[in-house]
């Protein structure tokens, strides 16, 4: 499976910066506004970026296969 590369840096983006992030300012603030189930939300985050993050690797490897 090979990625094009504007969509492999966008996926790699979010993978590294913005869903850690989010996941983190939601875990951070949901006591303090009471928002619900902030335990799950962090569990689906990090399910959603190993699931990323595996295809970005399998898309690197092919990719330094071809080279």
């Amino acid at each position: 499976m090979k990625l094009p590369d504007k969509l492999y840096h966008t996926l790699k983006w979010i993978v590294m910066i913005a869903i850690p992030a989010m996941a983190t300012a939601y875990v951070g603030l949901a006591p303090l506004w009471s928002l619900p189930e902030p335990e799950k939300i962090s569990v689906t985050a990090n399910i959603v970026c190993a699931l990323l993050g595996t295809m970005l690797g399998i898309s690197t490897a092919a990719n330094r296969g071809e080279k």
